[in-house]
């Protein structure tokens, strides 16, 4: 992995994570959570914001899913924080509208330092395959909190539960992307402040 890359490892009595994570990458990832459909989340994750993305976690799934994929998140939120650096020359701000068949996804973000949370998403089902739907909202909190980034996400339409999910993961993944490109008209940090 090579440009602006981060390693970071979390070790607790409920889940032993490590990720590495490139900003500037092709769309390559190594992803093994024990949690089927997250790692297929994750895969697109990669693949559409073109981030190179290595996750191995050991969690405590026979309680449930819920600290592998709160846990995953926080470590993919330090990564994004620590490969960003310090925010020199990119864009900060990124969203998309992303339609995935019925489905409608509006993703923003704006990597501000100051973490704020706004989601309205919901899903038919308890589950899809191996994975709590609850689980999609505190996933994308703990990035929002740990990479301190606004990020807001709105499912606009929609009927398929798997449909939903996967257009939240796309459109975040997209918006990253262009959060964090690089513009070579600015400067310094894009901020009246001269900080972020």
């Amino acid at each position: 992995m090579e440009g602006r890359t981060a390693s970071v490892t979390r070790n607790t009595r409920e889940t032993q994570i490590s990720l590495t994570l490139s900003l500037d990458g092709t769309g390559k990832a190594e992803i093994d959570t024990g949690v089927g459909f997250f790692d297929h989340m994750l895969d697109g994750f990669a693949r559409h914001g073109l981030f190179d993305l290595q996750v191995k976690v050991t969690g405590d799934l026979r309680v449930d899913d819920h600290h592998t994929i709160e846990d995953t998140g926080i470590v993919l939120g330090q990564a994004i924080l620590k490969a960003a650096g310090d925010k020199k020359g990119i864009r900060r701000f990124g969203s998309c509208i992303l339609p995935m068949d019925e489905t409608l996804v509006l993703t923003a973000i704006d990597l501000s330092g100051r973490p704020y949370f706004s989601y309205d998403a919901s899903f038919a089902s308890d589950r899809i395959g191996d994975m709590s739907t609850q689980m999609v909202r505190e996933f994308f909190y703990a990035i929002s909190y740990s990479a301190q980034m606004n990020l807001h996400m709105k499912v606009l339409d929609g009927m398929n539960d798997h449909h939903k999910a996967e257009a939240l993961f796309k459109s975040f993944a997209k918006s990253l992307d262009q959060a964090v490109s690089l513009d070579p008209r600015i400067q310094d940090v894009l901020s009246t402040k001269g900080t972020l």
